[in-house]
């Protein structure tokens, strides 16, 4: 069924970690992939990829996309107050040990969030594809925009050059939750930066030369690191079978 109203280049995504308990994670992705996706897209919104964490087991990634904040209040309402989740929500939970390491987040600019077409979405079952996805946070002092303007005018121009072009660069959203069932992280002001190699050699020798890139050495990530509150978290992510990013 297609959804009620497509969201094509969301401009609110939430990126969602999940710790399972241990040796569940494929119970989840499985239960996941065959009842969330198009009943959620449904309501009204995007289910962008989902993804095993490489560094951790028992943790399971998504991404989920809206047009706008009241847009997500109405397919949230829609979907946690509908039969699908009545019937398969308990099951999902059981899985969990903790579903609120969320972000919530918007494109850096106009063109810079994720662009995908629901239609093409891989079949219930299809195989997952031989691909890697890395993504990035940085995290900044609250109300102080100087390392993500360095991200955006300096690191990013780099990154096209060097290798792969991002599937999108976001930002903290910082617009109050409209669906508190759901908690978000608060005081966060980040920047997440995802990037698709054909496996995890290519990201490591695109990796490799933007570092050794001169003015990222010189200039662009002293800056970063300035600014910073914290080092960088890197996520190394696999795609599932129906994930649209890959």
């Amino acid at each position: 069924m297609p959804p009620t109203h497509p969201v094509d280049r969301p401009t609110v995504i939430e990126l969602r970690r999940y710790t399972l308990r241990s040796g569940r994670r494929d119970e989840l992705i499985e239960l996941f992939d065959r009842e969330f996706i198009e009943t959620q897209e449904t309501t009204g919104m995007v289910v962008l990829g989902q993804f095993r964490d490489l560094d951790d087991p028992d943790c399971f990634v998504w991404l989920r996309g809206f047009q706008d904040m009241a847009e997500r209040h109405h397919a949230l309402t829609a979907f946690y107050g509908g039969p699908v989740w009545a019937e398969h929500g308990p099951q999902a939970n059981a899985t969990m040990i903790d579903s609120d390491d969320v972000l919530l987040l918007r494109p850096l600019s106009d063109g810079g969030g994720f662009a995908v077409s629901p239609s093409e979405r891989p079949r219930a079952g299809a195989p997952e594809p031989e691909r890697f996805v890395s993504a990035t946070v940085w995290s900044f002092p609250l109300g102080r925009h100087d390392g993500i303007e360095l991200i955006r005018d300096g690191l990013l121009p780099v990154l096209h050059k060097t290798g792969p072009a991002p599937l999108a660069t976001l930002i903290t959203e910082t617009a109050h939750n409209t669906f508190s069932r759901l908690p978000v992280r608060t005081g966060e002001n980040v920047a997440v930066v995802f990037t698709s190699y054909p496996d995890e050699s290519a990201y490591r020798r695109h990796l490799a030369d933007v570092q050794a890139h001169p003015l990222v050495r010189d200039e662009i990530l002293p800056g970063i690191e300035r600014e910073q509150t914290a080092a960088p978290r890197i996520l190394r992510l696999a795609p599932t079978g129906r994930s649209l990013i890959s």
